[in-house]
């Protein structure tokens, strides 16, 4: 066993590398893979043990079901059906939709793989819109995915990953319509909203109406969030709602608004939008960066950032970007 290997024995990579790997293996399953993705692809998996353990892992599920025509697991991959019924027969053959292959430890901290057999989702640097079937609007930033659950009682939208903004249309027969994520359940009141999933805490913003939010864990107490507030909660509590800074929510225009933000948040936000490695000098991290930038044209966001400021970007492969001091 290489030494790769043996770093990440009995543990489990970070959900963030798995995605990356998930990422990886789509793109050189793609008929447009070249031999410079190929390349990138060995160097990210040489660059950590974790990254190596990943990719070994994914193979290893790809191999049990390997049955599977490559055809049916690349299209499975790439490209959003319309029938969510048929894509979650695709992935229950790849043995990615059922108990036991959720069962498996990287599975389970996966979400690019739970979000493969979303009803809807959107692409890495990908802003989707689509209109649900009772004329609700629904907006999905980049690498989002959501399932619908429509009945006779309530509208609801679970959230898988990522953040959606959610604009309401009423109901003639009067259904509520919530949005859920993994630490509770948002309720529109004739609104406009966005919520967002993070790392064990959910983000529920008001641009138009009102909010109730019920944490999961809550016994059923709701905070109200008003128009020009956000709120971020967890299974058990949600806090007291704050001023929404209105320009930091443009994301939906495709745009991120910088105020002397630190560098190395901005490239946090913009990696993102953006496939692959985005990486700075840890000496880059204070410099402030203040300025409208295009989310959906990263490589011509982070040229410019390197002109501003004096920097170098070096680009290995369009995977692959560094930032480093000029």
């Amino acid at each position: 066993m290489t030494p790769a290997a043996d770093a990440g024995a009995g543990g489990a990579p970070d959900a963030a590398v798995v995605d990356q790997a998930v990422q990886w293996m789509a793109r050189l399953w793609s008929e447009e893979a070249a031999d410079a993705d190929r390349a990138a692809c060995a160097r990210w998996r040489a660059a950590h043990p974790d990254h190596e353990l990943a990719w070994r892992r994914l193979q290893a599920m790809h191999e049990k079901f390997d049955g599977v025509p490559r055809g049916i697991a690349q299209h499975a991959l790439r490209v959003p059906t319309p029938d969510p019924a048929a894509r979650r027969r695709v992935l229950a053959a790849l043995g990615l939709a059922g108990t036991a292959a959720l069962a498996y430890p990287l599975a389970r901290q996966a979400p690019a793989l739970q979000a493969m057999a979303a009803d809807a989702r959107s692409a890495t640097g990908e802003i989707r819109g689509l209109t649900l079937p009772d004329g609700t609007r629904l907006v999905l930033d980049t690498a989002s995915a959501v399932n619908l659950r429509y009945d006779e009682h309530e509208r609801r939208i679970l959230l898988l990953r990522g953040r959606i903004l959610v604009e309401t249309e009423s109901d003639p027969a009067g259904r509520p319509l919530r949005v859920e994520s993994a630490q509770g359940t948002v309720e529109a009141l004739g609104t406009v909203f966005s919520v967002q999933q993070e790392d064990g805490v959910s983000l529920a913003a008001v641009h138009a109406g009102a909010v109730d939010i019920r944490p999961a864990q809550a016994h059923g107490l709701a905070v109200r969030v008003e128009a020009g507030q956000r709120a971020r909660y967890t299974t058990r509590a949600a806090h007291a709602p704050t001023v929404l800074d209105m320009q930091q929510d443009v994301w939906r225009q495709g745009q991120l608004v910088a105020q002397d933000m630190r560098l190395a948040d901005l490239l946090a936000e913009l990696s993102r939008y953006r496939p692959g490695l985005l990486r700075h000098d840890p000496a880059l991290s204070e410099l402030r960066v203040t300025g409208v930038f295009s989310l959906t044209d990263t490589d011509r966001t982070l040229a410019n950032l390197a002109e501003g400021l004096g920097l170098k970007l070096i680009s290995r492969t369009r995977y692959w970007v560094t930032l480093q001091p000029g």
